[in-house]
């Protein structure tokens, strides 16, 4: 199972946030650097199925609601693939 993690250690922009997806993912320059983006690249794009998010307690006090949002949509995408044969999971370590 291919694991990838997103550090999100001290981050204090949201496009910061966004090219920390993208490196963490390893994604092609052609990630869009929004949500659904991500969901996209997630749900359909990516071979990996499980996502360590690193750091989220220590991003600025304005990217605490896009913490939030990132953390839906991994768990809808959780529940998306919870009945298939290769489950997705993450988690948040901090």
């Amino acid at each position: 199972m291919k694991k990838a993690t997103i550090d999100l250690t001290n981050c204090k922009y949201i496009m910061e946030l966004h090219e920390r997806i993208e490196k963490g993912l390893d994604l092609e320059e052609g990630y869009g650097r929004n949500w659904s983006a991500f969901w996209d690249d997630i749900n359909k794009n990516i071979p990996c199925k499980f996502i360590t998010v690193k750091g989220s307690q220590t991003v600025a006090k304005e990217l605490k609601g896009s913490v939030e949002k990132m953390r839906e949509i991994l768990e809808r995408n959780k529940q998306y693939w919870a009945h298939s044969k290769h489950p997705f999971d993450y988690e948040f370590v901090d």
